[in-house]
């Protein structure tokens, strides 16, 4: 009969490891105390991001039940440069946090009994989801798609793992944080070290906010060194993401023979040639360009109101156009408007940036501008409008 290895030395030798390892960890700031003052912190982060990130995804793809509205004006500017530097802020919170639970990897045994597994998976998707998360994140922004899959569809989907996991994490530790923040200790000799530490964390988040939210928020555009995008720096002094040599339309936005299209469930359709809307009565507004990346830059922009076009073919008031470009490809060759953006005055088959023809990069001949909308749904090269 085999019998049984005998396995206590190789365990012994275990315990002896971790037990070495655990005493280079006896800095207080390794402390449930900071963790958990880390962890507040982080909470409310990621409860931010969470937010505004739906926000964002909803406002991209409406499901049928949402009507966004178009006003306030600046609310997806400001609700996506919050998601965006307020993620780049996150990144030292998240990085002083694993710092201070880092000694926890070390716990032996891993795992004492079922429940405790469970917590330990919990805690693993957290932290591989949170990181998964703010690196790809960063990459998004930096336009260094690094990675063969859709980063739209994998960051939404990943939030609701990441954030599940928090509250559970929450739920489960909410007995310790309260214990560690709102009962004092007789005697803390390590609280100038951890104030000192948190000041630290606390003024690096800072910093990441002063570098680039000028991006998005115009008097601070100077501080802005490592925004990856200035807001003034672009075609007519506004960036664009898409250019017309990348959208293939260069060889025909110029056509003579363009029009534009009003068609669908309408009275009477129209065909307006680029001098026909021209001689059409000009409005000039100021919107802002939000991109989903988080920069945002405003100008001012002139054309023809959507809602006068769609009065003119007898569209009925609760109708919902489809604005199609000239692009043949690309998941935003076309967007939705539905009534309270089309019929808000302030949106526009704009003609004209900054009292000067749009450029190609703008979308020449016409492109669309709304106000609260992301920037890839400012439909550019507009050539037809579909109502249904």
């Amino acid at each position: 009969m085999l019998s049984r290895p005998d396995l206590s030395g190789l365990n012994s030798r275990a315990e002896n490891v971790v037990r070495g390892v655990s005493r280079r960890f006896t800095s207080g700031l390794h402390s449930e105390r900071v963790a958990a003052q880390l962890g507040v912190w982080l909470g409310a982060a990621f409860t931010v991001a969470f937010a505004t990130g739906l926000m964002s995804h909803f406002t991209q793809h409406p499901p049928a039940w949402l009507l966004w509205p178009s006003r306030p004006v600046n609310l997806y500017r400001v609700t996506q440069g919050l998601h965006v530097i307020g993620g780049l802020a996150t990144i030292p919170l998240l990085l002083a946090k694993l710092w201070t639970v880092y000694p926890k990897l070390f716990q032996w045994p891993p795992f004492r009994s079922a429940s405790h597994a469970v917590e330990r998976v919990l805690v693993l998707v957290l932290v591989g989801g949170s990181l998964f998360q703010l690196v790809t994140g960063l990459l998004n922004i930096s336009y260094a798609y690094l990675w063969p899959f859709s980063f739209t569809a994998a960051h939404y989907w990943t939030a609701y793992l990441v954030y599940g996991a928090l509250v559970i994490h929450v739920v489960n530790e909410w007995a310790k944080v309260r214990a560690r923040l709102w009962t004092r200790e007789r005697v803390e000799p390590d609280a100038p070290g951890r104030r000192r530490f948190l000041a630290t964390v606390a003024a690096a988040s800072g910093v990441t906010v002063l570098v680039t939210v000028g991006e998005t928020y115009a008097p601070l555009a100077p501080l802005a060194v490592l925004a990856p995008r200035a807001p003034h720096i672009g075609p007519q002094g506004i960036p664009v993401n898409r250019s017309a040599a990348a959208a293939r339309v260069t060889e025909v936005i110029g056509d003579p023979a363009y029009r534009l299209t009003v068609t669908g469930a309408v009275r009477a359709e129209l065909s307006l040639t680029y001098a026909d809307l021209v001689r059409l009565p000009q409005h000039t507004v100021r919107l802002p360009i939000s991109c989903v990346e988080g920069w945002s830059a405003e100008a001012d922009w002139t054309g023809v109101r959507l809602r006068d076009l769609l009065a003119r073919a007898g569209v009925a008031p609760d109708a919902v156009v489809m604005v199609e470009s000239l692009e043949r490809g690309g998941a935003y060759r076309s967007s939705q408007v539905r009534s309270p953006h089309w019929s808000d005055p302030l949106t526009l088959l704009a003609l004209r940036l900054g009292g000067a023809p749009l450029a190609p990069d703008h979308g020449y001949p016409l492109r669309l501008i709304a106000p609260n909308r992301p920037g890839v749904l400012q439909t550019k090269w507009v050539t037809k409008v579909v109502v249904s």
